[in-house]
C-alpha cells in the first residue's frame, strides 16, 4: 500500500497579490550646489535647482538599471530635478511622465531656496530641534511632518487606485521618500530621511497595506555616493 505524500510547505519567494501596485521610488540625482547669497529659483515657493553634472550622470545610471524592467507609468513632481533624473529612461521607454504635485519635497519655509543646506551644515538650533522632535515643522515656517506624511500618503493612494496590478516609477525627494517609508512602516518621521541621490526603494501597495521591499538600493551607481539625511531637497 502506497503511503500518502506529505504536503510540502517549504519557503517560497514573496509574490505580491495580483491587484497590488509595485512602486519603484527613485530619489532624484544630485542637484546643483547652493551658493550663499544666490538662492535657487522658486516654484510654488520651493527651491528648484537643476541637476548637477554628476546628477545627470546618475540619471544615466538609473536608465541603464531600469531599461529592461517592464514599467507601466512614471510619476514626477513639479520640480525640475525629478524630470531631469528620469529623462534618459523616458527617452528609451517612450512613457510620458505624469506630474503628481503631492510627491514634491517637504516645504522648508524660511529655509527654502537652498538655505536649509547651510543651516544643516552649521547645526542651527532649529535643525537640532527638528531631528530631536522628528518634525520638519521645527524649521521656521516649514511644513510639519504630519502634513508631509498626509499629502504623500494621498498621492500614493491615488497612484495605487489608478494602477492596480502594475509597476510604477515614482521620482521624488529625500524628505518625501522618508515620509512614504515612515507611513509604510509606522516608523518615526525622519527614520528613512536618508535616501541617497538616484537610489531606488520599493513599495508594494495593496489596499491599506504598504510593504517595503527595498530601501536605498544604489547598486547601479558608482562607489562614491552622494546625498544623505542632511540634504533632503
Amino acid at each position: 500500500m502506497t503511503r500518502p505524500t506529505a504536503a510540502d510547505f517549504g519557503q517560497r519567494p514573496y509574490e505580491p497579490p495580483p491587484d497590488a501596485t509595485e512602486i519603484l521610488v527613485i530619489r532624484h540625482g544630485q542637484s546643483a550646489s547652493f551658493i550663499e547669497g544666490r538662492p535657487f529659483h522658486l516654484v510654488d515657493g520651493q527651491g528648484d535647482p537643476p541637476l548637477s553634472p554628476h546628477g545627470h550622470q546618475q540619471a544615466e545610471m538609473v536608465a541603464r538599471r531600469l531599461r529592461t524592467v517592464p514599467i507601466d507609468a512614471i510619476y514626477v513632481t513639479t520640480l525640475q530635478r525629478t524630470l531631469q533624473t528620469i529623462a534618459p529612461l523616458v527617452d528609451e521607454l517612450g512613457i510620458a511622465p505624469v506630474v503628481e504635485p503631492d510627491l514634491r519635497e517637504v516645504h522648508l519655509g524660511e529655509w527654502e531656496g537652498g538655505l536649509y543646506r547651510k543651516m544643516a551644515a552649521e547645526r542651527h538650533p532649529a535643525f537640532a530641534e527638528m531631528n530631536a522632535t522628528q518634525d520638519w515643522g521645527a524649521v521656521p515656517g516649514a511644513e510639519s511632518s504630519l502634513e508631509l506624511r498626509t499629502r504623500v500618503r494621498s498621492a500614493i493612494e491615488r497612484i495605487h487606485s489608478k494602477h492596480p496590478g502594475q509597476r510604477v516609477v515614482v521620482v521624488s525627494h529625500g524628505g518625501a521618500i522618508g515620509a512614504m517609508l515612515a507611513e509604510a512602516t509606522g516608523a518615526r518621521s525622519l527614520a528613512f530621511a536618508s535616501a541617497d541621490n538616484a537610489s531606488i526603494s520599493q513599495l508594494i501597495i495593496h489596499g491599506d497595506r504598504w510593504i517595503v521591499r527595498r530601501f536605498n538600493d544604489t547598486n547601479h551607481l558608482d562607489a562614491e555616493l552622494t546625498g544623505g539625511a542632511e540634504a533632503p531637497t
